[in-house]
């Protein structure tokens, strides 16, 4: 058939900075695509807000334009699907906007951002008390509360912002936000819900009320509208309304299905092919702006520092193991736009630097890089496996060398760090039971041969990287397939879609030192905590 004759469906993955649309077949076969950027509001330090009405209109036009670019005939587009990050998003009742902004005005338009960003921190203090309250639901978070989750930002909303939260009626995760702008239907996923908002999938009552009401939400579902059950992913909500098939340029026989937060959507789209037989031995890493590390099992493993064992938030029968980076390629931006040197490198400095360490560490040249400078990435907090978000950053071995030189250096022992971040990760989950042995690699990263290679040489581990240019796209394209009943299940459309896997092995001859730099960097998180806590105990 031709593609204007075959149906197809739409995945749209909203960022930390940009929304995009893909067009795929039910065979995996991507036709079309399309990307337009998101606005960002930062009214003070880890504050972080967005506009969802500024998303809902990007997420429209991106797929207008990603519709066109594939020839595809609009009718013809029968699912469509969203991924996005964990953002909460917060509006009354009858659908009006509510800003977040921690002054109370957001400038001219009050109520103009209202979405707290994944990466926002200001519910620290929050998060530290539900962790406080040793309650159940913690041993599914890995044993503490993160402010990267909705409850403790809810708890801000409602302490900090009373006027703000009095008008709420509801609140969504910002998949779940966009699949209602698109059917009208206040459904969640189980995705967003289990991981983000201590919905216990696996339990026969879910919702732990007794734990809302210890932490101050005794009126948890009057304010968000979250429902007693949440929906599998790919589970079909409804067909678009009049208004939003408008909006996005395609027809009411759209379907919309549940949705899944972006990283997970990675996993799905990178282990897709695996579903159905052990996967004990592999992880999805969803490496961009921070990073998501993934493992399934049939049976719920609770690893200390590592979110779940989450029930169902990738794929039913399966619990997922979830690590995470909060700031990999936010660091290695931040790196490179405070180092002096940084305009040696022209208008694309992350392609020209990944380059020519690539070329040094193929030629074996890794033991002659920066041997004495090294690096702890914790600059926003460590979210796995220590789950300490007041962590901060270090870096040992600085000299006054302003050069270009210094630069490669300093990229190259950061890159490193973040590395052996994930190898920590996979440590940790390895110690549970697993017995991890190849990263499924998706994302940014994938497409930058340096890091692949590190990843590989660092961790000990193959890196498996889809066929699919795609592979966050594809998981939520999987989604709508399922929900549009293209394939008779998620499962199913996992398999049919996956694209074919290329593998690279790690260089047996940089196993040596790659192996004492992680020890160095085991080292210095033994120091840095061995330095806080000789602050702590310092006389105030």
């Amino acid at each position: 058939m031709t593609s204007e004759a075959a149906e197809t469906v739409i995945g749209v993955d909203v960022g930390s900075t940009s929304v995009r649309a893909r067009v795929f077949t039910p065979d995996g076969r991507l036709l079309g695509r399309a990307v337009r950027p998101i606005a960002t509001h930062r009214p003070q330090a880890d504050f972080v807000e967005q506009d969802s009405a500024n998303i809902w209109q990007a997420v429209c036009a991106a797929v207008r334009d990603a519709v066109a670019a594939s020839g595809a005939a609009a009718d013809r587009v029968v699912g469509i699907a969203y991924d996005a990050t964990c953002s909460l998003v917060l509006r009354q009742a009858d659908g009006g906007k509510i800003g977040v902004s921690p002054d109370g005005n957001g400038g001219d338009a009050p109520d103009q951002w209202d979405t707290i960003v994944w990466m926002d921190h200001r519910a620290i203090a929050e998060a530290e008390e539900c962790s406080a309250t040793g309650a159940e639901v913690l041993r599914f978070l890995g044993g503490r509360m993160s402010p990267e989750m909705e409850i403790p930002k809810l708890m801000w909303l409602k302490r900090h912002r009373p006027d703000a939260w009095a008008r709420c009626g509801l609140a969504f995760d910002l998949a779940d936000f966009l699949s209602w702008m698109s059917t009208g239907r206040n459904e969640r996923s189980v995705c967003t819900l289990t991981c983000k908002w201590t919905y216990l999938a696996h339990a026969e009552q879910p919702w732990d009320r007794a734990f809302l009401a210890q932490v101050g939400l005794d009126d948890f579902f009057e304010r968000t509208g979250a429902p007693d059950r949440a929906l599998p992913i790919g589970h079909p909500i409804g067909p678009l309304t009049a208004q939003a098939a408008d909006a996005l340029g395609l027809t009411t026989r759209c379907v919309v299905a549940a949705g899944l937060i972006d990283a997970h959507a990675g996993a799905l789209g990178t282990l897709g092919a695996h579903v159905g037989e052990s996967i004990d031995n592999r992880i999805a890493l969803i490496a961009g702006t921070s990073s998501c590390n993934m493992g399934l099992t049939a049976a719920p493993r609770f690893i200390p520092g590592v979110w779940g064992p989450y029930y169902g938030a990738v794929c039913d029968g399966f619990h997922l193991s979830e690590g995470g980076q909060s700031a990999t390629g936010a660091l290695l931006d931040h790196i490179v736009e405070s180092h002096p040197a940084r305009a040696s490198f022209g208008p694309k400095p992350h392609d020209a630097i990944g380059a020519i360490l690539h070329a040094r560490i193929t030629q074996g040249e890794g033991e002659a890089l920066a041997p004495r400078l090294h690096v702890l990435p914790d600059f926003h907090g460590n979210r796995s496996p220590l789950a300490d978000p007041n962590a901060v950053g270090v870096i040992s071995g600085l000299t006054l060398d302003r050069s270009a030189e210094s630069l490669l250096e300093l990229y190259w022992a950061t890159a490193a760090a973040i590395a052996y971040g994930v190898r920590h990760i996979i440590d940790r989950m390895n110690e549970a039971g697993y017995a991890i042995d190849t990263i499924h690699l998706s994302g940014g990263h994938a497409a930058n041969p340096f890091l692949v290679k590190l990843y590989a040489d660092a961790c000990g581990c193959a890196i498996a990287r889809s066929g699919c240019a795609e592979p966050v796209l594809l998981g939520t394209a999987t989604a709508a397939a399922a929900g549009a009943g293209l394939h008779p299940g998620l499962a199913q459309a996992a398999r049919a879609m996956a694209g074919a896997d290329t593998l690279l092995h790690p260089a047996p001859q940089a196993r040596a030192m790659h192996d004492r730099r992680y020890a160095v960097f085991l080292a210095m998180h033994r120091q840095r905590l061995e330095l806080d806590q000789l602050l702590a105990s310092a006389p105030a």
